[in-house]
């Protein structure tokens, strides 16, 4: 394919995913992320990036984006580089500057957090339209995927206005989560909630509100499940709960009676000077999504609340630090308020669902 701008993308490089097999079931998640959330149209330029373990439902988003009208060039990442990644291959990098549509569809490895932020990083240089899918499952595909986006949509815009007026939060839970956080008018509150647009490029399944917090103290009780290569080595953690303290936005302390746990979790914390400092606070919106599964790209976006640390999304909330390493920490059954006011209770929004779209 050619891009906009001229000249081929990647000959050799890219993927023929047409000859893929793949479960058609699979085929109303990919519209929808190709139609309703990426809102791609006839002629326009698009990158696909999966990997040998996620092929299949690579090639159902190929086939939607062919019949969306996109000219798309696929690549699956080990054709490119052995895994884990040490950078960001460079024919994929070369395709995205010349394209207006991306979608990654791949799994996380230990260590290649700094290639996706490579990545994302050309999606806001050249306002790509991104369907961020990290970890994307075929159960993700028949559950989060098939999500009302325009309901889930008008859920965060009802968060969003709260939140942007707030000036605290408080959280718990019945594990034992008792949170205070604050905000500051110079750190931004965005939505992801599958609508995707070139401001801000959006995990998928979408569905979150969240921002740079000012500061969070408290104990966070990790009844859900952990983020990155850490959802996928130990998933559900209702069994065996992490229980992290945090002090002025930093973590003290994380203890679990699975000890290889809190080693791992502190070792990804301790990789850059800013990782055990939180970065982000983030409301789930995904109306689709009823309970966690154990695979973070999903039960990120449960109703409810989370936590990550790491890196704060600096070039959207406009924090003023940043960090190499992001691992979300999420938790089950929420009561939280804003500025005292309850906007959830037992991770339902207090709000009349039938009236969002009224």
């Amino acid at each position: 394919m050619t891009g906009p701008e001229g000249g081929a993308i990647g000959p050799g490089a890219t993927r023929d995913l047409s000859r893929v097999a793949y479960d058609p079931e699979f085929r109303p998640g990919a519209r929808t992320a190709v139609v309703t959330c990426l809102g791609v149209r006839p002629g326009e330029s698009a990158v696909l990036i999966t990997d040998k373990e996620g092929l299949p439902i690579g090639a159902a988003l190929n086939e939607a984006l062919v019949a969306a009208g996109a000219q798309v060039a696929a690549f699956v990442l080990e054709d490119l580089a052995p895994r884990p990644l040490t950078e960001f291959p460079g024919a994929i990098a070369s395709a995205m500057r010349r394209a207006t549509v991306s979608c990654f569809a791949a799994s996380a490895q230990p260590g290649e957090l700094k290639a996706r932020i490579a990545m994302t990083a050309i999606v806001n240089q050249h306002r790509l339209r991104h369907a961020h899918m990290v970890n994307i499952t075929p159960r993700i595909m028949l559950e989060g995927m098939r999500a009302d986006f325009s309901r889930v949509d008008a859920l965060s815009r009802w968060v969003l206005e709260r939140a942007r007026q707030a000036r605290s939060l408080t959280a718990s839970t019945p594990a034992g989560t008792r949170l205070r956080a604050t905000f500051a008018p110079h750190l931004r509150w965005l939505k992801t909630s599958g609508i995707i647009t070139a401001e801000k490029w959006s995990n998928l399944p979408g569905g979150e509100v969240f921002t740079a917090p000012e500061r969070v103290d408290g104990v966070f009780v990790v009844d859900g499940v952990l983020g990155d290569w850490l959802a996928p080595k130990y998933g559900d953690l209702s069994d065996h709960p992490l229980t992290v303290e945090i002090e002025d936005s930093r973590l003290k302390s994380a203890r679990c009676r699975r000890e290889e746990i809190a080693r791992d979790f502190l070792s990804y914390t301790a990789a850059d000077p800013n990782g055990g400092r939180v970065g982000e606070l983030a409301l789930g919106t995904n109306l689709a999504v009823r309970d966690v599964i154990g695979q973070i790209l999903q039960d990120e976006k449960i109703p409810g609340l989370h936590l990550a640390f790491g890196h704060p999304y600096s070039e959207h909330t406009g924090a003023d630090w940043s960090a190499t390493t992001h691992i979300d920490i999420v938790g089950r059954r929420f009561d939280v308020a804003f500025d005292g006011v309850p906007i959830m209770k037992d991770s339902r929004f207090l709000v009349d669902d039938d009236s969002l779209l009224g």
